[in-house]
């Protein structure tokens, strides 16, 4: 299998992840890696990540279904 065709890794790292913080609340962000988000259940808000990179503003946030 040539390497155009072999498994990406993955462009963001676990450890990262979980160092940052809600930009609301404060609180812990728990990475969702099938959603590619970063779930603050404190303030109730989905963070997205694109392109491996986290998007911690509120205005982009998806609020979390009740």
């Amino acid at each position: 299998m040539s390497e155009d065709h072999a498994p990406k890794a993955p462009l963001t790292d676990r450890h990262m992840l979980e160092a940052l913080i809600c930009p609301q609340t404060h609180a812990t962000l728990h990475y969702d890696a099938a959603a590619q988000e970063l779930i603050s259940k404190a303030a109730g808000l989905a963070f997205p990540i694109r392109g491996g990179i986290p998007i911690l503003l509120i205005d982009e946030a998806r609020p979390l279904d009740a």
